[in-house]
């Protein structure tokens, strides 16, 4: 496809605020090790308060996978809300300084909520902990889902997190038709484990609908989609049911399944420090290899460098030239 925008990603505008913490914080303050939870303005402020010294840096899933795109020198634009506020005009700095795309409506300032911000709780392991305060990010509309931006696109991306609402799917399958209208392809991001559990039976309508041309998850995610412990077992309800499907295995790197074809690529060797947004940036790395025509066990090992990269670091946004990671690898 000739089009001049490689990736669109869609989701939730957040700002991460990262802080380190031992697994007493988590148990003292009721906090489930190693997913992400929804939290409400109380609980955000009660965390925030207990928490010692943080680092905010802007987040959220699909828009970790935009920076990851746009370092590896993919051209990449973002839609997502953002308030007319300090932590919004942050993110907003922040994703077009990367070079990305990215103008979507914010906001007003008189809106009751927030921008969105997650408390990302890192513990000695690596294993991040997630207590997102959602804020403005759902109230994406089929309204921010621009035509002409959608028609230049190769492929847009979507998020998982961002399906909680009648309005958000509404858009989500807005933004898929005026992109595959126009010749493009969809990708969807399983996201989370609690995501996958809220979402199940409509994930599955939107994958067997025939929109969804490539299905992005852990090992984790699958088993619960299909609600076996048996991967091999759930892999191949995927098979039957995407094009294509790009599935993290932790240590042991990752798989690419597509109806006639499997392929393998081992993990990158890389010291854990903090898991954050190591599945946003494989996805970054794997459409990035797409997008260049690259076979799929080149995109997989592009997908595995850069998550190896990003755990090998504090936060999910690229600290390093990615772009050289791949070519030097």
């Amino acid at each position: 496809m000739n089009k001049p925008i490689d990736v669109v990603t869609v989701g939730n505008a957040i700002v991460d605020v990262l802080g380190r913490v031992e697994d007493e914080f988590l148990q003292r303050l009721g906090v489930e090790k190693g997913i992400m939870q929804l939290i409400d303005t109380e609980r955000a402020k009660e965390i925030y308060a207990a928490m010692g010294p943080a680092t905010e840096s802007s987040g959220g899933s699909a828009g970790n996978t935009a920076a990851g795109l746009a370092n590896l020198g993919s051209r990449v634009a973002y839609i997502g809300k953002v308030k007319q506020d300090q932590l919004g005009e942050i993110f907003t700095h922040d994703m077009r300084a990367l070079g990305a795309q990215f103008d979507t409506a914010p906001a007003p300032e008189t809106h009751p909520l927030a921008t969105a911000r997650s408390f990302v709780l890192v513990t000695p392991d690596g294993e991040r902990s997630m207590n997102t305060y959602l804020g403005v990010a759902p109230e994406v509309t089929t309204d921010d889902m621009d035509e002409t931006l959608l028609s230049q696109t190769k492929w847009i991306y979507v998020e998982g997190y961002l399906w909680d609402t009648e309005a958000q799917k509404a858009a989500i399958r807005t933004g898929i038709e005026r992109c595959k209208a126009a010749g493009g392809k969809a990708a969807l991001s399983l996201s989370d484990p609690f995501c996958v559990e809220r979402h199940r039976d409509s994930f599955l309508e939107l994958i067997r609908s025939g929109q969804v041309d490539l299905v992005f998850g852990n090992h984790h995610e699958l088993c619960s989609l299909y609600q076996t412990e048996d991967v091999d077992q759930a892999m191949a309800f995927l098979r039957a049911d995407v094009p294509m499907a790009a599935i993290t295995l932790g240590p042991q790197g990752s798989m690419v399944i597509t109806k006639t074809e499997t392929v393998t690529s081992p993990a990158a060797p890389r010291t854990r420090v903090d898991a954050t947004g190591a599945g946003d940036l494989f996805a970054a790395g794997f459409l990035h290899g797409l997008c260049q025509s690259e076979p799929l066990a080149t995109c997989a090992h592009y997908g595995n460098l850069v998550a190896g990269e990003t755990i090998s670091q504090m936060g999910a946004r690229p600290s390093c030239d990615l772009k050289a990671l791949i070519v030097s690898a």
